[in-house]
């Protein structure tokens, strides 16, 4: 299983110092994950590189910088919720075999990991990692024969899940997007770059054109400098990840032409017309919230304003590894703004309720300061069902909407009240003519496998 992640690679004809353009992108693409950072370089093909556990700032210093040198590289950081924290599984990947070297960067999750590694373990394949990565890097280095585009359409076609790689040889850079566009790629130019990249925030920290995303089922090859596309498998329905809109993305990011930040808005004017509150203030649980909460006080015509204080320094506490990081997570991660909340009626906006330990932590917190009341409302449904394909969510036994009703999660948290925005709000705000995957609020996947 692999975690949520971002990649980013670049080819270039003639720069050497590209380690800082990808140091760059990865440091844009940071929200996607903070437990480990890596960065491969093509140097004249061989291909060295530098991985490690941490953020990128702390992984990749200016001395490993300095020292990847090369015109073709990748880069890629990884969240940790479903795989082991370790070293072994930080990517990229670098892998040797008969017909020479290639590095693989990987976002998403493959439904037939177990099967396909039993089967290779069984003919003697040897893993060193947990990691999706790997089951490509065997697949396209047992069927490349002459063609390294042809092997991995041969190994994309042998896999079946969520997917957004990139792969460096020693003479190209090659990006990959499963059929259903489940994860998101896109493709940018830095003056005669090109660049490939899991988010167009990262195109826009390094001063890229973004020129167009990577279409589902497609594989881009830049070789000599050029671009072409190829097509790896029949295009199915679109069905892009729909938390990586109200969650995953950063906002001032755009998936498939839509802006993250546009739509969350009228995901929260949404949600004020469906779940109105008394309230004397909106405000957001931080950072994710924020925008539906913007959207919410416009529509509902409540002031907007400050209640939770960040601490910028903390991670995402939903994709910490384990609970009790969790648990000190939340403790550290925000204060309340006392003089905004006492003796308010207070409306809490936030994208979503995965466990419940952030959402009940800060209504305890928001009423310990003094708010009168605390409405807590959604941008978007219920999280009732495991996802193996975008979103990693635990068991079912561990989403809190996945064992309790709307009232017994009310009482858990703590609220005075608690709505969530329905699917059918939460589609129209993301504009019903894009088809989403909505396997964790309806139960129904796009993939037919044992999700």
């Amino acid at each position: 299983m692999n975690d949520l992640c971002g990649v980013f690679g670049i080819y270039s004809k003639d720069k050497k110092d590209i380690s800082k353009i990808i140091y760059y992108g990865l440091y844009a693409l940071q929200h996607r994950g903070q437990v480990s950072a890596g960065i491969a370089i093509n140097n004249n093909g061989y291909i060295d590189y530098h991985k490690d556990l941490g953020l990128a700032n702390e992984v990749l210093t200016k001395e490993i910088l300095n020292r990847l040198r090369g015109n073709i590289g990748i880069g890629h950081i990884r969240s940790g919720n479903t795989v082991e924290t370790t070293t072994a599984n930080a990517e990229p990947l670098v892998a040797g075999y008969k017909q020479g070297a290639l590095a693989l960067a990987y976002d998403g999750s493959l439904v037939n990991y177990s099967e396909l590694r039993e089967k290779m373990e069984d003919k003697g394949v040897i893993f060193q990692s947990s990691i999706d990565t790997e089951i490509v890097a065997n697949l396209v280095a047992r069927h490349h024969r002459e063609d390294i585009e042809q092997a991995i359409i041969k190994a994309v076609n042998d896999i079946k899940g969520s997917y957004a790689f990139v792969i460096m040889t020693n003479d190209r850079l090659i990006g990959v997007r499963d059929p259903y566009g489940l994860k998101p790629l896109c493709i940018g130019k830095l003056e005669n770059d090109y660049i490939i990249s899991s988010e167009t925030c990262a195109l826009d920290t390094i001063g890229a054109e973004f020129i167009r995303d990577v279409e589902p089922g497609e594989m881009v090859v830049i070789i000599d400098g050029d671009i072409k596309s190829i097509r790896t498998k029949e295009v199915k329905n679109k069905n892009m990840c729909l938390f990586e809109i109200i969650y995953f993305a950063r906002p001032d990011s755009k998936l498939d032409g839509e802006s993250i930040y546009l739509l969350r808005r009228e995901a929260g004017r949404n949600l004020a017309k469906e779940c109105p509150a008394e309230g004397d203030i909106v405000i957001s649980a931080p950072d994710s919230g924020t925008v539906a909460a913007i959207g919410y006080a416009e529509e509902s015509k409540i002031p907007y304003d400050e209640g939770l204080i960040k601490n910028r320094y903390v991670g995402r506490t939903f994709i910490q590894p384990t609970q009790e990081l969790r648990e000190i997570g939340v403790r550290i991660k925000l204060n309340v703004l006392k003089e905004n909340v006492e003796g308010k009626k207070v409306i809490l906006v936030d994208d979503s309720i995965v466990r419940g330990t952030t959402m009940r932590r800060i209504v305890a917190m928001l009423k310990n300061a003094g708010a009168k009341k605390v409405h807590v409302r959604i941008a978007a449904p219920p999280v009732k069902y495991p996802c193996n394909l975008g979103m990693h969510t635990p068991k079912r036994e561990n989403l809190i909407a996945g064992q309790k009703t709307n009232e017994e999660i009310r009482e858990i948290i703590g609220a005075d009240s608690l709505c969530y925005l329905s699917l059918e709000g939460l589609l129209e705000s993301v504009g019903k003519n894009n088809s989403y995957c909505t396997g964790c609020f309806s139960g129904e996947y796009p993939i037919n496998e044992d999700l």
